[in-house]
């Protein structure tokens, strides 16, 4: 069995996350309260009683999917034996290629707290409030989608609108002005989508109108201590491989406005002789991408007290 960890991204969170984990491992426990006392908050109070609409804001999203994740991370090495540089590859989906460097020991969890916090805050800050949007778009490919937003060019919604996310086949997320994405969404059947739908996020995320936000990551890696992973990276940007300490902090930098190749990265992974695919943390998103990806691959998550027995089991 050729493993991969791989990590959920932003939408992944819900309230009561990583409560029962930590209920149950005290190695759990201690992550969470390094993520607290990293981020002078109590996070934790918050993902496990709510409200949603306060967890679900991105500064609050973002370091707590990374909590769950690399609780589950240390669990499974505790309880499962599980050494990390043993895994053929860890990779993450937008946010969650934090907790995969985390995991693999490339970045300490406090610094990818306060990283994730400023992230969460710099991408928020980054566009007004309603001016961006983001959608997705079932059913299209990628050159249907880049025709739909080919299309709506010139006239009255000629903004910023881009792909943001190529998920898996038929799943494909774009971004930018919200009057642009509107009009995109209005004409994406003519291209091959059978659902145009606009998500409940507050930014325009992935797109270069996130170019501000980018700008304070790079002030923000450039302090961060980042190491060689453990075991090999696929990055979102490029969909290969990266080790190299700064190039890891360039590939996160350009993923604040850049496309999240996800379909890329999990072919890129299969191609090497990844066979398995094991999501860590909240959800179970990835599991359902990867086997629209790559339907010969094994999947699994592991979130729960009682998905740690099956991952021991299996």
């Amino acid at each position: 069995m050729a493993r991969a960890f791989i990590f959920p991204g932003q939408g992944s969170q819900s309230v009561g996350m990583g409560k029962a984990l930590a209920d149950a491992f005290p190695v759990a426990r201690e992550v969470f309260q390094e993520v607290d006392d990293a981020l002078g908050q109590k996070l934790t109070a918050l993902m496990w009683d709510g409200p949603m609409e306060e967890l679900t804001l991105t500064a609050n999203t973002q370091p707590a999917l990374m909590a769950h994740s690399i609780a589950v991370m240390r669990v499974l090495e505790k309880e499962a034996g599980v050494q990390i540089g043993d895994a053929m590859f860890v990779a993450g989906h937008s946010l969650g290629e934090y907790s995969a460097l985390c995991a693999a020991r490339a970045i300490s969890l406090a610094d990818t707290a306060r990283l994730l916090r400023i992230r969460g805050e710099a991408m928020q800050a980054a566009v007004p409030v309603g001016k961006g949007a983001m959608a997705a778009l079932i059913g299209v490919d990628l050159d249907g989608a880049q025709k739909a937003i080919d299309a709506t060019s010139g006239g009255a919604n000629s903004g910023i609108c881009e792909i943001a996310n190529d998920n898996a086949p038929g799943q494909v997320v774009i971004s930018g002005e919200k009057a642009r994405v509107e009009a995109v969404c209005a004409g994406a059947k003519e291209f091959g989508a059978k659902i145009a739908k606009l998500l409940p996020v507050s930014a325009p995320f992935h797109s270069s109108l996130m170019a501000p936000a980018a700008e304070r990551m790079a002030e923000a890696l450039a302090e961060a201590k980042v190491s060689t992973p453990a075991t090999t990276l696929i990055a979102n940007v490029t969909a290969a491989a990266v080790a190299d300490p700064d190039e890891i902090r360039d590939s996160l930098v350009k993923q604040v406005t850049g496309r999240v190749r996800w379909s890329e990265s999990v072919s890129t992974m299969a191609a090497a002789g990844c066979d398995t695919f094991v999501e860590v943390g909240s959800g179970k998103v990835l599991c359902g991408l990867v086997r629209r990806i790559e339907k010969g691959a094994t999947t699994m998550n592991v979130g729960e007290p009682a998905d740690v027995d099956t991952f021991v089991n299996a």
